[in-house]
């Protein structure tokens, strides 16, 4: 992020910000002094401001391209015929992402911030810490860290307190779409977010890699909700695993893999209900997965009142 501002400041903020607070002319100085701004580039308030603005623009509209190019290209639309698909489902969804993401961003700007003022483990120099090795390995152990994370994260947002609370409206959508990938209440998605921010302050990760990484992340969260099971690995947790997480919704916890939810014992795998393209789309099979859904429900709320009492 310390980056994206060094280019960005002299562009576009610095300009932004003369106009917007501009810092006191003195009497006797000439109509050719340069407005500069009372908020300079290293103020912790002007920081945080701008790192709040470009995440939040740019994650709208990184959002709103990846689902459309899924849903336009990839998602199977036939499944939209589904019992238990919601009437204006998309418009939801986007309504919900979109308005989610100004929360999402403020609770993540102080990561961020702390990034630019150098407290993270992220470097410049690619040959820094062995060169490529290194820069591979640190893929590969942001994978398996984000992963066992987001796993537990996930999982607890599933116990019946946090539940209601905050990760009911993303099962809102039992049959998603491309569009439901973020649409989270946003303490919920930022939840989920953390081991992504916590990585870099506990891992050294070069800068640029980091970003391609975080990247990766907001399109392989796009995908597993693009309703598209081509893949059918016991290993990756798929599009069709995570189909399963939201009819099903005790199994299949994890991000990339399946390791933890074969580990702690809330792994489902995907049968011919989500890679044949026939039974896909049957809709006895439908008939079959809403009375499903709507048992585990009842399930759930009973669950909840035996706790609460």
């Amino acid at each position: 992020m310390d980056t994206v501002l060094e280019i960005l400041d002299p562009l576009v903020f610095d300009s932004i910000y003369a106009k917007i607070l501009p810092a006191p002319v003195l009497a006797n100085a000439t109509s050719s002094v340069a407005i500069t701004s009372a908020l300079s580039r290293d103020n912790d308030f002007r920081i945080a401001l701008s790192i709040f603005t470009l995440v939040t623009l740019g994650g709208w509209f990184f959002y709103l391209a990846a689902a459309s190019f899924s849903y336009f290209f990839l998602f199977d639309h036939e499944i939209m015929k589904h019992p238990k698909f919601l009437k204006n489902q998309v418009s939801l969804e986007i309504d919900c992402a979109v308005k989610a993401v100004p929360g999402f961003v403020l609770f993540t700007v102080p990561w961020f911030w702390g990034e630019v003022k150098g407290y993270s483990k992220l470097y410049s120099d690619p040959q820094a810490y062995g060169g490529i090795p290194y820069m591979l390995f640190s893929i590969v152990a942001f994978l398996v860290f984000t992963d066992f994370g987001i796993y537990w994260i996930h999982r607890w947002l599933h116990h019946p307190v946090l539940y209601k609370r905050l990760h009911k409206p993303h099962h809102k959508w039992i049959v998603p779409t491309p569009f439901a990938s973020h649409a989270f209440h946003p303490l919920d998605g930022y939840a989920q977010s953390v081991p992504y921010h916590l990585f870099v302050y506990v891992v050294p990760m070069q800068k640029w890699l980091y970003i391609a990484v975080f990247m990766f992340v907001n399109v392989w969260t796009v995908m597993i909700h693009d309703g598209n099971y081509m893949l059918r690995s016991k290993i990756i947790n798929s599009s069709a695993h995570h189909s399963v997480h939201h009819l099903y919704f005790n199994y299949n916890y994890g991000q990339y893999f399946t390791f933890w939810d074969r580990a702690f014992g809330s792994h489902r795998q995907p049968t011919e209900e989500q890679y044949n393209s026939m039974l896909r789309n049957d809709q006895k099979v439908w008939a079959k997965q809403a009375v499903d859904a709507e048992n585990i429900e009842k399930e759930s709320l009973q669950a909840n009142k035996v706790k609460a009492n």
